[in-house]
């Protein structure tokens, strides 16, 4: 059973950092694209980074470029999101998914496996 599970998140002050981390099990993902999305209240899910297999390749939201990085560690079955200079507009649910595909994409829909997301908090 394949499981995705997000930590690291929490209450922060705007100018902050925080670092989301998300573990992935049930089988290797090492040849998988893997994303991150939020979803603020009353809002739809968006995406916001995204990372090539090999790590070679990462997509940004232009909303967080400059300031949130992604990274992947295979070895480990691991994505991590570090998140800099954070904003009140970043609270969010924060969510790590999967694909089956070795092709990275923005959209929702392209991922096949979610977790059930952390909560960021940015007060001003």
């Amino acid at each position: 059973q394949v499981q995705l599970v997000e930590s690291g998140g929490g209450l922060v002050q705007a100018g902050g950092s925080l670092r989301l981390s998300c573990a992935a099990s049930g089988r290797r993902f090492s040849g998988s694209a893997m994303g991150w999305f939020r979803q603020a209240p009353g809002k739809e899910r968006e995406f916001v980074a995204a990372i090539k297999w090999n790590g070679g390749n990462t997509y940004y939201a232009n909303s967080v470029k400059g300031r949130f990085t992604i990274s992947r560690d295979n070895a480990e079955n691991t994505v991590a999101l570090q998140m800099n200079s954070l904003k009140p507009e970043d609270t969010a649910v924060y969510y790590c998914a999967t694909s089956l595909s070795v092709v990275v994409s923005t959209r929702i829909e392209a991922y096949n496996y979610w977790g059930h997301g952390t909560q960021v908090t940015v007060s001003s």
